[in-house]
């Protein structure tokens, strides 16, 4: 249980990562992402990466500047302007429907425009889920000047698209549906430069 702590990653540029252990049953069709970063950081950096066999950027939340925010789906992305954080925590949920193509983005508690991606794709079950780095392979093939240096927190994972209500709610810290990966139950294994510990700030 992560409750009220953070991956610290410690190194800028670094060769650290978490991995986490999903219990996906079948592809996804929906899914929801969302999680807490703290960086200083104005290179492009990695946040949450989702690879597959078939597809190294399955699900890939990436941020190339402070301005921007960039979600992949299926190898294919869309970009997400955002002002320049003010040196705090930024809160992102990105959500995906197949049906509709519609991606959605959240970011400290605020929906963007919608924008479409990857209509009618499924996002394989049988995946390599890293925080602090970007794969260019499963599970490998790290640049270092993509790593995340700062502290990550509040990571989850969702196989439907969450409802405004829970996208609030999970931007605030409040109760959250049973999520695939969940901060407060997570199964991880830290590779390298990584601590853990209590969050000094809300």
């Amino acid at each position: 249980d992560l409750y009220r702590k953070v991956f610290v990653f410690r190194n800028d540029p670094s060769d650290a990562y978490v991995v986490l252990r999903a219990k996906l049953e079948q592809p996804l069709q929906n899914f929801t992402v969302c999680l807490r970063s703290y960086t200083d950081l104005t290179r492009p950096h990695s946040l949450f990466s989702y690879a597959t066999k078939a597809q190294d950027n399955e699900i890939l939340l990436f941020k190339p500047k402070p301005s921007e925010y960039r979600f992949y789906v299926g190898g294919k992305f869309v970009t997400f302007r955002v002002p320049e954080g003010r040196g705090d925590w930024e809160h992102v949920c990105a959500s995906w429907e197949s049906a509709t193509g519609i991606a959605e983005f959240w970011l400290n508690g605020k929906p963007w425009p919608h924008k479409g991606l990857r209509r009618g794709y499924t996002v394989g079950a049988e995946a390599a889920i890293l925080l602090g780095q970007e794969q260019d392979g499963f599970g490998g093939g790290f640049d270092v000047y993509n790593s995340f240096s700062g502290e990550l927190a509040d990571v989850y994972l969702w196989d439907v698209g969450l409802s405004p209500d829970k996208m609030r709610a999970a931007y605030q810290s409040l109760r959250l549906p049973p999520a695939v990966l969940a901060w407060k139950s997570l199964s991880y294994d830290v590779k390298g430069d990584v601590v853990v510990k209590p969050r000094l700030r809300e």
